[in-house]
């Protein structure tokens, strides 16, 4: 258990450290001259919310019912593995949503646009880092 919380936490320092270069080589990027099409934009946009809420239910289905099932269990290795990969699939969709901001910035949107991206992309990395489950009994105090 200690073991892959310390490596769930190395990725996601990992990932964090790729965002904030995506902002760095973004900031060195020049825009076209014509910009981007509104449309894009608005596709970019529409499909950033949409990972944004697959998030909340990836995190829900897996990470959540893992950690709680972990916590009465804390040896078996199948809902480990369920647990752990419920954070990579939450931290790979946090740096596709950072993505989304380097590829906009590549096809000529300005820095501000791309930049709300990998914002996004940041702070929901950092909200969701890995915990250690805890079992309900074990947050109740003694009587």
């Amino acid at each position: 258990m200690r073991g892959t919380l310390r490596i769930l936490r190395a990725l996601q320092w990992a990932m964090l450290g790729s965002i904030v270069l995506y902002a760095v080589a973004e900031g060195f990027l020049r825009p076209g001259a014509g910009g981007i099409d509104p449309s894009l934009s608005y596709l970019f946009s529409t499909a950033g919310v949409g990972i944004v809420g697959i998030i909340f239910v990836v995190r829900r289905t897996l990470v959540l019912r893992s950690a709680q099932a972990l916590a009465a269990h804390p040896d078996d290795a199948l809902i480990l593995n369920h647990w752990r990969s419920g954070y990579i699939a939450t931290y790979a969709l946090c740096e596709m949503l950072a993505l989304f901001g380097l590829i906009l910035r590549f096809l000529g949107s300005g820095f501000e646009q791309s930049l709300l991206f990998n914002v996004g992309g940041f702070v929901l990395l950092i909200f969701f880092g890995p915990t250690v489950p805890v079992s309900v009994s074990d947050t109740q105090p003694q009587a």
